[in-house]
């Protein structure tokens, strides 16, 4: 039986319950985190569903309770097969507004949320990986490209495939393999939070070639694949689940 972590459940319709769902269908078990316990009720249910043993606090700016994590993980599993880190934020007033006008203090709290919490959670996991693992982190086709209305994001989710591809490079030769997975865009709690959803989940299923956009269960099948045996040959990857979207000039 695999053994994971998924990091970023929000709430039963966020990315990561629709990764930890997969997962559990498909024979893994699950430890979970809540950033606090006003989201707690959110996340209880999903972590009922799931059947995870672990449901601890995260707040990924508070090392302490990282190291809490990994040592609950390290005492009950004494390994940890994979990890799914689905986590971003920024301050409204730098998410909404021109990257030109980002503060610098915004800036680098979306930085270090969304991207370099990737390398602390990743530094503890691997200590538990010692007979390989897989990781994998969420990113947007707006690190590629730019898409109105993403401001700040686009750059932070840029750093974010980037950092994937240098811990890949550092973890292969320990057979630990690191991927990004590129949604189309959901309608989650995180995504709220753009100024422009609306016309970009409309502009999304416009230029698809599937014509379609995608669900949580569509993205967490393709996380269950890449986070298995049958993908253990494939890291540094940014991979997209979007019906095409991504192929598609405006």
């Amino acid at each position: 039986m695999m053994r994971g972590l998924v990091v970023g459940v929000a709430n039963k319709e966020s990315l990561a319950a629709g990764c930890a769902v997969a997962l559990h269908e498909a024979g893994a078990e699950i430890a979970l985190t809540y950033l606090n316990d006003r989201a707690l009720p959110h996340v209880e249910p999903v972590a009922l569903a799931v059947e995870a043993p672990i449901l601890l606090p995260l707040d990924v700016t508070k090392p302490e309770q990282m190291d809490a994590l990994f040592r609950t993980i390290a005492e009950q599993w004494g390994a940890l097969d994979f990890l799914v880190h689905s986590i971003a934020f920024a301050p409204k007033e730098d998410l909404q507004g021109r990257v030109l006008d980002s503060s610098a203090d915004g800036f680098a709290t979306a930085v270090d949320v969304s991207c370099h919490s990737l390398v602390r959670l990743t530094r503890r996991a691997e200590p538990l990986m010692r007979e390989g693992g897989a990781i994998l982190t969420m990113s947007f086709y707006g690190s590629e490209k730019v898409v109105p209305g993403y401001g700040i994001m686009g750059p932070v989710k840029a750093a974010l495939e980037s950092t994937v591809r240098y811990l890949a490079h550092e973890l292969g030769p320990q057979a630990i393999r690191v991927n990004a997975l590129s949604p189309g865009p959901v309608r989650t709690r995180a995504a709220s939070g753009l100024s422009h959803l609306d016309r970009l989940m409309e502009a999304a299923a416009a230029r698809a070639p599937m014509g379609q956009l995608v669900t949580i269960d569509q993205i967490g099948a393709m996380a269950t694949f890449l986070l298995s045996p049958a993908a253990r040959f494939v890291t540094g990857q940014t991979i997209y689940v979007d019906s095409g979207f991504n192929i598609s000039s405006a």
